[in-house]
């Protein structure tokens, strides 16, 4: 019996792929929780063999939320699940430790076999992401040309939050983190995508896929 810790901001998302993994039998679902922060607390406890991370959520969002779980406990096996097939979001969630990447586009079979899979420590990526990557470019030896590969994870991070439309102060709060600090992070990033303010950030996000 895989043990299977399910992490989504959705409840919707959370109760049908629940349901679809309760129906497969070999699985158990242990837990499901709507927050990096809370998949943080849980997975000691529930001890599951695989989480399911969505990508982006409010908050810690997927990706640090995988690194922190990752650098904590690091035989647990992670699969991202987002709304994306494109850059920069595999190369990421494999940078932060994750061995698999599925779509939610993904059939249920789909996500069944990479759940089976990735529980014997065999990575596996979405058909649709493997379209566009193969396992040798997600795990770094290949080319990734969005922009956003340039950012560190805690500049990804404040990237994300500032897409989601936080302020300085909201973001400094998040992160705990010194207003001065994110300000400094704010730059940076602006710097390395060749922008000026939110809008251009925005903008670019929506062109490579970070947002819809």
């Amino acid at each position: 019996m895989i043990k299977v810790l399910l992490v989504d901001d959705h409840e919707l998302v959370r109760t049908g792929i629940q349901q679809i993994l309760m129906e497969a039998g070999g699985i158990d679902v242990v837990g499901a929780v709507s927050s990096g922060e809370e998949a943080l607390k849980q997975v000691r406890r529930l001890e599951p063999d695989v989480v399911l991370m969505d990508v982006s959520m409010p908050g810690m969002g997927g990706i640090e939320a995988t690194r922190r779980i990752l650098c904590s406990i690091p035989t647990l096996k992670v699969i991202a699940l987002s709304a994306h097939d494109d850059d920069p979001f595999p190369a990421r969630l494999h940078e932060a430790g994750a061995m698999g990447y599925l779509t939610k586009g993904s059939p249920a079979d789909e996500m069944l076999s990479a759940i089976h899979l990735v529980a014997k420590g065999i990575p596996y990526i979405s058909s649709e992401v493997a379209k566009k990557h193969t396992l040798a470019e997600w795990g770094g030896q290949g080319q990734v040309t969005s922009p956003f590969v340039v950012l560190s994870h805690r500049e990804m991070q404040v990237a994300m939050l500032i897409l989601q439309g936080k302020k300085n102060q909201d973001v400094s709060d998040t992160l705990n983190l010194s207003p001065k600090t994110i300000s400094t992070y704010r730059q940076r990033v602006y710097e390395k995508l060749n922008v000026t303010n939110d809008v251009e950030l925005t903008r670019l996000a929506y062109r490579f896929g970070i947002i819809e």
